[in-house]
């Protein structure tokens, strides 16, 4: 479970990529020497002292038509509205300037937590220059170096230590579920229509609904909670023109949801930004199921359900076990389908496999198709063992982890659906060395 959302702000060119890079320990931003060349991937996750976090790089939203001051405003904005802590980065090379000083002043009312990492101190004569910082009344600078990753550590440090001790589950022992999706797909009518009631302002002009909204209802007696994620909390137009922060909202739904709902419109057919939301939730290991909403607007005939079902596979590849349901929100057709389905899906990212038949699955599996040879050697599983659920992840002891191939492990997922199902939830396989 994430413990805790960070957020990266600071004015462009003090090297906010970099630390976001150094914080999750991979190379996912696109970083130059260049203010304000951010542009892919604005979120990620980090790990320290087991502890989980989700970081925001601020930089990578880009506000079109925006002067200077407004966009660092509204970027500033969208930190403390996301994040349980902020690390406010600035240039231990240029000083205080008059962007750190209104960015300072804005923090300073957030009530939240804040790091104030002063970076490009590549060596210790630099230290020197962190002192002014002091000035800006945020508390004490952490000297840093993002492009050599000193000082990293004390800043994670920091970053742990502004966490809540523990975060428990939102909704113990009730079935939550996310509805996620571009915006105008119908998600708050598909809400409506599986509570039978109007709880959500539904229109027709993109990014109508403010509020993101957690509704707890009952069905045949079962508790279910929906996560609308529908919603923009800020008003204005500077919101709106952010694509990426609408990724945001779905990216905190889908932590908290024990299944997601994947909205497609039926009108406008899959769009690009849909496969980055889908991803997200395949990653999280989340069940999914894709729901193609607008369905009674589709021109149809007796081919149109597999040519629709054939384009949603080869656009989503890696939700190859994603059940789809084609609905519409409106006539409410196939709408009691969906709760049904939830808790399929849900029983099997939850399932546990007994031991000796898992063994049983995998060892039959490599007998009927062994591993192809690599280098005159050969994959040898020699024991499986199921280590979690949600998703389900099986460990496969082996005697050389590099001799397992994509295909191979592929090969081996299929076999596990074939013998258990698994509906609707990725399953992650994991190779290690027999000790």
């Amino acid at each position: 479970m994430i413990d805790g959302v960070v957020a990266i702000v600071g004015r462009p060119n003090v090297g906010k990529s970099t630390i976001f890079n150094r914080l999750i320990g991979e190379r996912l931003s696109i970083v130059e020497d260049v203010p304000g060349v951010t542009r892919d991937r604005i979120y990620g996750k980090g790990t320290w002292l087991t502890r989980e976090f989700r970081i925001i790089d601020t930089g990578g939203i880009q506000l079109q038509d925006q002067p200077f001051q407004n966009e660092i405003k509204a970027q500033v904005e969208i930190a403390i509205e996301e994040a349980d802590t902020i690390v406010f980065v600035v240039s231990g090379k240029e000083g205080i300037t008059k962007d750190d000083q209104y960015i300072a002043s804005l923090l300073r009312k957030s009530n939240k937590p804040i790091i104030l990492a002063v970076n490009k101190i590549d060596d210790t004569d630099q230290i020197v220059n962190t002192y002014e910082f002091y000035g800006l009344g945020i508390g004490e600078p952490h000297a840093v170096s993002g492009a050599h990753g000193i000082g990293i550590g004390d800043v994670l440090d920091e970053i742990i230590a502004s966490f809540p001790k523990k975060r428990v589950k939102e909704y113990e022992g009730i079935l939550s579920f996310a509805v996620i999706g571009q915006p105008n797909v119908g998600k708050s009518s598909l809400v409506n229509s599986i509570l039978k009631q109007e709880r959500v302002i539904v229109s027709d002009i993109e990014g109508t609904t403010r509020d993101a909204i957690d509704t707890p209802f009952k069905s045949d007696g079962k508790e279910y909670v929906i996560i609308d994620t529908a919603g923009i909390r800020k008003k204005g137009k500077v919101y709106e023109n952010i694509e990426k922060y609408s990724v945001l909202r779905a990216l905190s739904a889908i932590e908290r949801a024990d299944v997601i709902l994947f909205v497609v419109d039926g009108e406008k057919g899959i769009r690009e930004q849909d496969k980055h939301v889908a991803g997200y939730a395949h990653e999280a290991g989340k069940p999914i199921i894709i729901v193609y909403n607008k369905w009674d607007t589709v021109e149809k005939d007796e081919k149109t359900v597999n040519e629709v079902t054939r384009k949603i596979r080869n656009e989503f590849i890696y939700l190859s076990y994603a059940p789809i349901l084609f609905v519409s929100a409106k006539t409410r057709q196939r709408i009691n389908m969906i709760l049904p389905l939830i808790d399929e899906v849900y029983n099997y990212s939850t399932l546990r496999i007994p031991t000796n038949v898992l063994n049983e699955v995998i060892m039959d599996a490599q007998t009927i198709t062994p591993a192809p040879t690599h280098n005159g050697k050969r994959l040898k599983i020699m024991y499986a063992s199921q280590v979690s659920v949600a998703p389900p992840t099986i460990v496969l002891f082996v005697n050389d982890p590099q001799l397992m191939h994509f295909s191979y492990q592929r090969y081996l997922e299929n076999r596990l659906r074939e013998s258990f199902g698994f509906t609707g939830t990725p399953i992650r396989i994991l190779a290690r060395k027999r000790g």
